[in-house]
């Protein structure tokens, strides 16, 4: 759900932003490294602001979906803070605890927000469909094994 402020012209690359930064966490590193290579994008254009640690965030849930929230556990992330030539700081969390794959999302959140968005959509789009194709292969795999549960429900014995 994206952020909403009384600035209605910051909203639209508010949320493309988020769009690119979720993409970034999610993609495989070995493609982002490819996407890096082919933007142009070294380690030697940007200096880091905060080196990629890995911590400890809570992970919560509701009961039933919509019901009161709950402390699920706690999930293991790398984050990583990083500015560009160009001034821009760019973020990377992601989930797990790979380094690299933190500061290059970092790297690519800082390279994003100094080109148009005309020119990063396309890019952003087709990660986010490489994701829901692994997403969509994965569901298909496990298919196979679910299991339906029904009740019966037997007659009243008076």
């Amino acid at each position: 759900m994206p952020i909403t402020t009384g600035d209605a012209a910051a909203t639209p690359a508010r949320s493309l932003r988020q769009r690119w930064i979720s993409a970034c966490a999610r993609t495989d590193p070995d493609q982002l490294h490819i996407l890096a290579d082919v933007l142009g994008i070294d380690g030697t254009a940007f200096d880091v602001l905060r080196p990629a640690e890995n911590g400890l965030v809570m992970v919560r849930g509701r009961a039933g979906g919509t019901g009161q929230l709950f402390n699920a556990g706690e999930m293991t992330v790398t984050r990583c803070s990083v500015r560009g030539r160009s001034g821009h700081v760019g973020h990377g969390y992601v989930a797990g605890r790979d380094k690299t794959h933190a500061e290059l999302a970092a790297r690519l959140d800082a390279h994003f927000q100094a080109q148009p968005d005309d020119t990063t959509l396309p890019i952003v789009a087709e990660l986010e469909q490489q994701i829901g194709e692994r997403a969509h292969a994965r569901q298909q795999k496990s298919a196979p094994t679910r299991v339906e549960f029904f009740t019966m429900v037997r007659g009243e014995d008076e």
